[in-house]
């Protein structure tokens, strides 16, 4: 094993010869098969150790042999202790989860405070079927069989070309000795209990199944890649960034050979997850959406906009005061206000007003229902939802926009587009403000 292992470190991890790495170590075999495979190497490593005080005395148990190892191969190692369970229950997570969320979370704020350049994992061939298996049976997309990445990021999982069975044999072969994990032999959890049930009668059918899974796993991996190739293309053809706004065009979408599924592509990683209600968007009315916790897809005319969703940006009620004799304020918009000496000329980014019509404190707040202004340039007065229509603004754009208000509630400026032309000032006005975004 140590041969193929040298040969595949240099031809698919060559940069490990000369980079620092944090190795996640459990004290189980595959771990510490790969802090010894690390240290015959030559590769600069340390060791990181979680206890998640989840079995007592075994946990701490495991923590005592892992530092033992790390004195053996003379190399560093961090540890720690997690309350894991607490953790669970404060965010409503699965022990399994939480004890993931821990630990990763860790691991980088290691690598970010000792300079690692990698993480290493000691997922291997059986993990990796396990896991297609998992997700078969759960249902998912092609990214789901595709298996665990031999790199994400910074992470990566150098044995996963190896089977468990090559794994014990290298280690018993080399007189390494290891911790058992009683919990591995539990059918309480899905992951043993394929272990242990299903994968056994998969073997009997198909003795060279973890082979067979391993070419499966790659034809799939690069099937995937091919996918990614022609979303991207297609996506060049129908979509248009707006600031953080992305602009899908519904007509070049629908003459697509399958626009829900490029659909899915496009959104996958967002958390959506209701694909019809997302394609149906494509033939709904103006205005619709559809949104998850970070972002928001919206049905606008003859597009879909993807945006993320922030703090107030479908129901904002925030109000701020402008007190008179301010100069200026930075929330919830920048905007400055002075005292001129003469008229200026009205621009998108400015106005000028006549300071003796204004009612003080002034108000910034967004529009609502019913809002109604008097436009500069036009005759008599105006609904702002008329205005908006009339501007073709979407639902993004309407949200996102402010109106400057006396406090008697009158608009004396949708902000940046248009001023209420009864507070402007003349040539004879004698106390002018301009007020500039």
């Amino acid at each position: 094993m140590l041969e193929k292992f040298t040969q595949h470190i240099h031809q698919n991890f060559p940069f490990l010869l000369d980079k620092k790495v944090l190795l996640a170590i459990s004290g189980g075999i595959d771990s510490v098969v790969l802090a010894h495979l690390f240290h015959q190497l030559h590769i600069s490593f340390s060791l990181a150790h979680c206890n998640f005080q989840l079995r007592g005395e075994e946990s701490n148990g495991d923590e005592i042999f892992v530092k033992e190892l790390a004195k053996d191969l003379n190399v560093t190692i961090f540890s720690t202790q997690f309350d894991t369970t607490n953790y669970a229950e404060e965010k409503k997570l699965s022990t399994q989860l939480a004890a993931r969320e821990l630990r990763y979370n860790w691991f980088q704020k290691l690598t970010e405070e000792n300079q690692f350049d990698f993480i290493a994992t000691a997922h291997h061939a059986d993990d990796n079927l396990e896991t297609f298996l998992i997700n078969l049976t759960r249902g998912t997309g092609l990214e789901g069989l595709t298996g665990i990445p031999a790199q994400n990021g910074n992470i990566i999982r150098p044995l996963l070309i190896f089977s468990r069975e090559e794994i014990e044999n290298f280690a018993k072969q080399n007189s390494i000795s290891w911790r058992e994990d009683a919990s591995n032999a539990s059918a309480k959890y899905l992951r043993n209990k394929i272990r242990h049930q299903v994968i056994p009668i998969l073997k009997e059918i198909n003795p060279k199944l973890i082979q067979s899974f391993n070419n499966t796993s790659t034809y799939l991996q690069e099937s995937h890649q091919i996918i990614d190739d022609r979303v991207s293309e297609v996506a060049e053809k129908v979509t248009t960034k707006n600031n953080e706004t992305l602009q899908f065009n519904i007509e070049k979408l629908l003459q697509l050979s399958n626009p829900k599924a490029y659909l899915y592509q496009f959104l996958k990683g967002y958390g959506f997850n209701e694909w019809d209600k997302i394609y149906n968007l494509l033939h709904a009315q103006s205005g619709k959406f559809i949104s998850t916790k970070s972002h928001i897809l919206l049905k606008n005319r003859e597009f879909l906009l993807f945006s993320p969703t922030k703090r107030g940006d479908l129901n904002e009620k925030s109000i701020s005061k402008i007190d008179e004799g301010t100069k200026k304020i930075n929330h919830p918009i920048q905007l400055t206000i002075q005292e001129i000496d003469q008229n200026a000329i009205e621009s998108k980014n400015s106005i000028v007003v006549d300071k003796n019509l204004l009612f003080f404190p002034l108000i910034i707040r967004k529009w609502k229902n019913g809002d109604v202004f008097y436009p500069t340039g036009m005759q008599g007065k105006k609904k702002v939802s008329k205005f908006f229509k009339d501007k073709k603004l979407s639902m993004f754009e309407k949200n996102k926009t402010w109106l400057l208000c006396t406090s008697k509630d009158e608009i004396v400026w949708i902000i940046g587009m248009r001023q209420d032309r009864r507070f402007l000032a003349n040539s004879k006005t004698s106390n002018i403000i301009k007020i500039s975004k």
